[in-house]
């Protein structure tokens, strides 16, 4: 092939291939990767010795005569040495005005940094911390917004704007338990809407709300304002007891439990979802929250902490009869008075 260097070791199987054991002339080549004009070539050099096959070139050894010369790596390294805090736009302009230097700031570049006379500073990759997924329900809840895809809509198409609707996602990080609901537009009032309804429907209420840091869960703080305006959703967790935790902005692997989830909509539910009115998309999207937490999942695990087939509703169940034997190291669970079945949550307007 050409561009590969072949050594005398690689040069003498070949030739053994071919005329000690009488392997055609094609297969030692599919075999070593080479030419049949360069196993001819190889024939000729070799005499028995692998001497013979050694390369016979000059050509690495030799210098290039544009290359750097010693007085210009001199004074180079010497500025460098003397300016380690000047940019290389600086010593640039420094090496042409004092020193005469004629070369261009590209080949200057590729000199510096092939002789490694500033050497870069090693830069410390970020490790993601392993996360703590919580062992009791109600720890944790994790709540994002999913775009419904306008492909599933088969109505009359009005407004592309007015056929839009959007999944809020309510997910307990321990039990995997979901609650979905489609709304109309993805606001402040959405979403205090939608936290009611996911605390009347897990019938307790959480200690941690994790969201991302859309405009439908925070406030961001404008330019001149000393603190944001208190979101409409703090506002209401702050009287409901419940901390609003929000991830690092642009990593949503913070939020995975909810995003995976998402996935499983897409393939499972999107993908084979038609519908022509909001009312449809509510029943539809009730019978899937109801059928997701009726079918197993593979990331849930015993007391043991060995994995088992388990659907969220029986992990649920497993964790209230644990959290009846062990009242007192559990307190933080807050339970509502009456909770509501999933149908009486999407009944309510």
């Amino acid at each position: 092939m050409r561009g590969v260097n072949f050594t005398a070791y690689q040069k003498r199987r070949a030739l053994k291939y071919w005329l000690e054991e009488k392997m055609p002339v094609q297969k030692v080549c599919q075999k070593c990767k080479c030419t049949e004009r360069s196993l001819w070539r190889w024939k000729k050099l070799y005499d028995g010795t692998l001497a013979s096959l050694e390369p016979n070139t000059s050509r690495k050894n030799m210098i290039h005569p544009n290359s750097h010369t010693k007085e210009e790596f001199e004074y180079i390294s010497k500025v460098f040495k003397a300016k380690p805090d000047f940019s290389f736009n600086e010593i640039y302009g420094i090496l042409r005005t004092k020193h005469a230097y004629n070369r261009t700031y590209c080949g200057f570049y590729r000199f510096v940094v092939k002789k490694n006379l500033r050497p870069r500073q090693e830069i410390e990759k970020y490790v993601p911390k392993p996360y703590e997924t919580p062992e009791m329900l109600g720890t944790k809840w994790q709540m994002d917004v999913k775009y419904v895809p306008v492909a599933c809509y088969k109505g009359e198409m009005v407004h592309y704007d007015d056929n839009k609707y959007y999944q809020y996602t309510m997910i307990d990080e321990a039990t995997r338990e979901r609650f979905l609901f489609p709304y109309k537009e993805h606001c402040t009032s959405s979403t205090i809407d939608f936290v009611k309804r996911a605390i009347a429907y897990f019938g307790y209420a959480p200690a941690i709300i994790q969201t991302d840091n859309g405009g439908e869960f925070t406030n961001v703080k404008k330019p001149g304002q000393k603190e944001p305006v208190k979101h409409g959703l703090d506002i209401l967790l702050d009287k409901l007891h419940i901390r609003h935790q929000l991830i690092r902005a642009y990593t949503p692997r913070l939020n995975g439990k909810v995003e995976r989830s998402h996935r499983s909509d897409q393939e499972s539910f999107y993908n084979h979802l038609k519908y022509k009115t909001y009312e449809e998309l509510k029943k539809k999207m009730m019978k899937w929250n109801i059928r997701y937490n009726n079918r197993p999942h593979s990331a849930l695990t015993n007391r043991d902490g060995k994995k088992v087939w388990w659907t969220p509703l029986q992990k649920r169940e497993d964790l209230l009869k644990l959290l009846q034997e062990k009242k007192e190291e559990y307190e933080a669970v807050r339970f509502i008075k009456l909770p509501r079945t999933i149908k009486q949550v999407y009944a309510v307007a």
